[in-house]
């Protein structure tokens, strides 16, 4: 940690940094992260795999043309019959609009960035960067950048969606929607559920650190003057606002896996193949979901059984009544009539808080710390030497 208080010059002192960190992934990802098909790699199996949704129409707020990317698609057809033949995706950093970026030393301006980026299946079947707009409003100070665009032009427009991409992971993707969200679940299983009921038991090796790490956090991370306000673009307030955004996205069926795989369009290995997050994903839903069935079936003999465990009824409102404020778009049941519905309920619970926080926490050793920081770094290097070169940012 102490040489991250230092600037850094060159690519060496990644190297320096990571000296203890050897492996096959971060060191291929050192060598090719300026590479597009390692920039649209990372929306499949990266740290952030949530991102990419299929474009069935292109919004009228990212205006590419067909003649903009023609010299990019493969199958001679025109972007709009690549749109109709689900080859085009899409990844919309909307939520990064007007966040305040980090203000806490007077003497150092920091810049945020709002990207909707267009990605193309090819004929390979990689993904591959098509467009990108750093902006939410279209117009001359917000231009669109293209693979055609000089090198560094192209280079530091990907690296702005990167930067974007890396706030939406740490603060969204991980944070709230794994470590805060599996803390509401418990200290309602806490408060409602006694030791000897056998929720709790299934519950407790998966969540029974959660409240500690979390204090941790907003002791010495995301706190005033903490870890993020010293070193995230979003800190100084930024990420609060980031989170308190995303929480009128946050719903129930969002957490379910396979509810929010199908929601981004992106639920078929025919049209999406090598995505793995998705595949390994489902594959654990269905254990865990299976198991829970087991468990559930074993202490409950029918639907009138949930429907009278006062416990488990009281558990399950005091998620959606305290930990999510009654919320309206939340969506979070306050009750469970059927046994189908715990079941789903419980392994929510379980994979939120072990699969799905592995998928966007573990990656962080091989895929972040070898392409984000080094984005962070060559993005600060290009605006403080070429900024007068850039409209927009």
């Amino acid at each position: 940690m102490h040489m991250f208080q230092s600037s850094w010059n060159d690519f060496a002192d990644f190297e320096r940094i990571f000296v203890r960190i050897k492996n096959t992934i971060s060191e291929y990802v050192m060598e090719h992260w300026q590479e597009d098909f390692m920039f649209g790699y990372q929306y499949l199996n990266g740290c952030n795999p949530v991102m990419i949704q299929k474009c069935t129409k292109l919004p009228e707020k990212f205006p590419v043309t067909h003649n903009m990317v023609a010299d990019c698609l493969e199958r001679e057809m025109t972007l709009e019959e690549e749109i109709k033949a689900g080859n085009i995706y899409l990844a919309d950093y909307e939520l990064m609009e007007d966040i305040s970026p980090n203000s806490t030393d007077p003497c150092t301006l920091q810049y945020l960035a709002a990207p909707i980026c267009l990605l193309y299946n090819n004929s390979q079947r990689k993904i591959l960067p098509l467009a990108i707009q750093l902006g939410q409003t279209p117009g001359k100070d917000n231009p669109i950048f293209l693979p055609s665009d000089g090198q560094y032009d192209w280079m530091l427009a990907k690296i702005w969606v990167r930067s974007s991409d890396f706030h939406i992971h740490q603060t969204v993707t991980h944070l709230l929607r794994t470590h805060l969200v599996s803390e509401v679940f418990g200290v309602a299983m806490f408060r409602q559920l006694p030791a000897v009921h056998p929720a709790y038991k299934l519950l407790l090796p998966h969540i029974r650190f959660t409240i500690a790490i979390n204090t941790k956090a907003r002791e010495q991370l995301i706190c005033e003057f903490g870890i993020f306000d010293k070193a995230n673009g979003t800190g100084g307030g930024g990420h609060v606002e980031m989170i308190q955004k995303a929480m009128r996205l946050l719903t129930f069926r969002s957490l379910c896996f396979p509810d929010a795989i199908k929601a981004r369009g992106v639920d078929s290995p025919e049209d999406l193949p090598y995505y793995y997050y998705r595949d390994d994903g489902n594959r654990v839903w269905d254990a865990t979901k299976s198991f829970v069935w087991d468990v559930v079936c074993i202490y409950y003999d029918s639907d009138n059984t949930v429907q009278k465990d006062e416990e488990i009824q009281a558990f399950v409102k005091d998620v959606c009544s305290f930990g999510m404020q009654d919320l309206d778009c939340c969506e979070f049941p306050k009750s469970l009539k059927t046994r189908e519905d715990l079941t789903e309920y419980l392994t929510v619970i379980i994979f939120t808080a072990s699969a799905h926080h592995a998928a966007v926490n573990f990656g962080q050793v091989t895929f972040r710390a070898r392409f984000n920081q080094i984005d962070i770094c060559i993005a600060l290097f290009w605006r403080s030497n070429f900024k007068n070169n850039f409209v927009a940012f």
